[in-house]
């Protein structure tokens, strides 16, 4: 984190090393070969399956889960990465309430869904530990497409166009691959190396080069990537983080949400990083709730959660804020900030009550103070590029298929405007942007020819 500690209550190793394991271990512990059957049995089949509509990558839920029920989960796990090559993540992090298990007839019916997040982690799993890659490249085509970006989006395009035969070399900032998948989200939602360990699991398909420390606009630029390459993949996610509007944003004890948490998931001493007693996160969506949540579990006294809007508005799933105050998070609506208070080093923050029953967010004129000596941002983030690319709202402006305002450019994933800022529906994106790179690739000829 870029600001200095605040040693007067942002200090490390609040917990011992072993409360801090039992803290940060599986959200979801996986289930057995027992479990995986009771819980496959209790599935309908259904034929027109309400939960594979809801799924954005659109795997046939009711086809992998009668897999499982009949014993082969190997094709179960075929089944998902056929549409879904990071299955595995997705079964740990994708908000399955919200999606397929909402829908599930079984929730509709009894409130209580079919797990079928779980029963994907177990097959994907499954095949994932016995070494097996479901998957053969295509013949070789001729054709190279530069991947920037291996997050989510990027991966997914980046396998996808291999399977077809095309050579891809895949550029990223970061020292390794994954993404948010790697530094973005809570720790105890992806245990044991999982991002890692899936990222060299897909690489198992071969022509994919990987090219760390490649930063767009300072190692490599696009228009140098559309030269040497057939055609241009970004899925490069937003680098920036917004500005907090309030006095005295800058002071120090007020860090990024997301800096916190990526120096969380790289940490190998838990018992090394510092946090506060009294900390706030300012903002409302899955970020906010990760960031809240690890704050406590390292040991914080006091994590308050502040959202300008009201409960309905707020980003992160009803799930994620019942876990969120199950480990004693306050959640504060309807509470903007306006001013961060201390001499030097932050020792609250001021917040204004406001309105928003309207269609306009309205100030009341009430405000009140909550003591803090960490803040924690997680307000938005923005795109780090500026390459001649139509933008709107901060965003690349792409077709249903990702095609950009450039050509031989196509873009995914959080970057892109469209769908909701979530690891699976960037795979869903990252994985069709593929396909329409394949078919315009082999509808013409080579670059070069």
């Amino acid at each position: 984190m870029a600001n200095t500690v605040n040693t007067k209550g942002v200090v490390a190793g609040r917990l011992d090393a072993e409360a801090l394991a039992d803290n940060f271990s599986d959200l979801h512990p996986p289930l057995d070969d027992h479990e995986a059957l009771v819980a496959a049995d209790r599935c309908y089949f259904c034929h027109d399956a309400p939960c594979t509509t809801a799924c954005p990558t659109s795997i046939d839920i009711p086809l992998f889960i009668r897999q499982i029920a009949t014993g082969t989960a190997e094709a179960a796990a075929k089944t998902i990465f056929d549409q879904n090559i990071l299955g595995g993540m997705c079964a740990r992090v994708c908000p399955t309430e919200t999606l397929c298990e909402e829908v599930c007839v079984r929730e509709v019916a009894e409130g209580k869904p079919v797990l079928i997040g779980k029963l994907q982690r177990y097959a994907t799993d499954t095949v994932m530990g016995l070494g097996l890659h479901p998957f053969t490249r295509a013949a070789e085509t001729g054709k190279s497409v530069a991947v920037v970006g291996a997050g989510p989006a990027g991966l997914a395009a980046a396998h996808r166009l291999a399977t077809q035969g095309h050579s891809v070399v895949v550029y990223d900032a970061r020292p390794k691959g994954g993404g948010l998948n790697e530094f973005g989200i809570a720790a105890y939602k992806s245990v044991d190396g999982f991002a890692q360990a899936e990222v060299e699991w897909l690489l198992q398909i071969g022509g994919i080069e990987m090219q760390y420390g490649q930063a767009l606009g300072d190692h490599i630029s696009l228009e140098n990537l559309k030269v040497a390459h057939d055609a241009v993949f970004l899925g490069v996610g937003l680098g920036g983080v917004n500005a907090l509007r309030a006095e005295g944003g800058n002071k120090d004890g007020v860090y990024d949400a997301v800096d916190f948490i990526s120096e969380l998931r790289q940490t190998d001493d838990l018992t090394a990083l510092h946090v506060g007693r009294q900390v706030v996160v300012i903002g409302g969506g899955m970020t906010a709730i990760d960031a809240a949540v690890q704050s406590k579990l390292l040991g914080a006294q006091d994590v308050t959660v502040a959202y300008r809007r009201d409960r309905s508005a707020m980003g992160a799933s009803q799930f994620e804020q019942d876990l969120a105050t199950s480990k004693g998070v306050r959640i504060i609506f309807n509470a903007q900030p306006v001013k961060v208070h201390g001499n030097g080093s932050v020792t609250g923050v001021e917040f204004e009550r406001t309105d928003s029953s309207g269609d306009d967010l309205k100030p009341t004129g009430e405000t009140f103070i909550i003591n803090a000596d960490q803040v924690l941002k997680a307000i938005g983030q923005t795109l780090k590029m500026d390459a001649g690319l139509e933008l709107v709202r901060g965003k690349i402006v792409v077709s249903a298929d990702g095609k950009t305002s450039m050509d031989t450019v196509w873009a995914g994933g959080d970057c892109s405007l469209g769908g909701d800022d979530l690891t699976v529906t960037a795979v869903a994106e990252g994985r069709d942007a593929a396909m329409d790179i394949h078919a315009t690739l082999m509808g013409k000829g080579h670059k070069d020819g």
